[in-house]
């Protein structure tokens, strides 16, 4: 089954059609601009810093498997950029993850969220394959694959390495493993310590105020305060989930109320692919029963 788009100036209208109904309903109609990336949440910069290291090669092995998963998560948090990379690389990257019908619908999904380039790329020759779940065929990339998380610290900036320095020097001391510390501040922010979100989640680890006041954090935008607190929350969270790192991951995302509420990983999309992440760059599996 294939979906075309009329001419440009009915495109819009042609992309109800295009997309399963259901599925645009599970994203935040936002328009972001593709150049705008700063305007992006921190966790969304992050997922597509880090594809775009798998893609390029740099301090990972070039990786187009991981870059279209760690891109579409960037998609599913709501960013039309991700999903605009995923395109991209179905149609322009190498042989063997190349299909054009595919990266013709995460264009037209990309064009639904507002991203201003999206339609020039969509090739109307081709068609386009309709969306059912619209990560599930890069999920694997982030769950049985390797994250060369030494070497991607590696290439970044000298002020994230020193974050990372700062992470790899308290971790021990709360009792956190330091690849669980490590991969949920890169999930969270990439270890920007200006880090700032909607929801203003502040800092390295991306602690609220409430959470910032729960543990102590007076000033959370000195890396080393935020770190400490982050990594306390993330004791208490070992504490409280018996060291089940998966659960502890879901937690620091969504709370620890909807763990316990859902008896495990809550079904929430963003959740379940923030805990993919943060498993995979620590380098553990991702085990069905939790």
């Amino acid at each position: 089954m294939s979906c075309r788009l009329p001419e440009r100036g009915r495109r819009w209208q042609a992309l109800g059609v295009c997309l399963l109904a259901g599925f645009a309903l599970l994203l935040p109609a936002v328009a972001v601009r593709a150049e705008a990336l700063h305007e992006e949440a921190p966790r969304v910069v992050a997922a597509l810093e880090q594809g775009l290291a798998a893609e390029s090669g740099a301090g990972l092995r070039k990786n187009p498997r991981l870059a279209l998963a760690l891109y579409c998560d960037a998609g599913v948090m709501g960013s039309p950029e991700g999903f605009f990379r995923v395109g991209r690389i179905l149609a322009k990257g190498p042989v063997f993850v190349r299909n054009p019908a595919l990266a013709n619908a995460y264009f037209a999904l990309a064009a639904k969220l507002g991203h201003r380039d999206a339609f020039d790329h969509y090739d109307e020759s081709i068609g386009s394959t309709p969306l059912g779940d619209e990560c599930g065929n890069f999920e694997a990339s982030l769950v049985a694959g390797h994250f060369d998380l030494d070497g991607y610290l590696s290439a970044l900036s000298p002020a994230k390495r020193k974050v990372s320095d700062l992470i790899r020097r308290h971790a021990a001391r709360y009792g956190v493993d330091v690849r669980i510390a490590l991969a949920v501040a890169l999930a969270e922010s990439n270890l920007d310590s200006r880090a700032v979100s909607p929801k203003n989640a502040q800092g390295v680890m991306q602690l609220i105020p409430g959470t910032q006041e729960r543990f102590g954090v007076k000033h959370p935008f000195d890396a080393e305060a935020n770190i400490k607190g982050g990594l306390a929350y993330l004791k208490w969270l070992k504490a409280r989930f018996g060291g089940d790192w998966a659960l502890v991951a879901a937690a620091y995302n969504s709370g620890e109320g909807a763990v316990e509420r859902h008896g495990g990983i809550p079904p929430f999309r963003e959740t379940q692919a923030y805990v993919r992440r943060v498993l995979f760059f620590a380098g553990f599996a991702l085990r069905k029963n939790t």
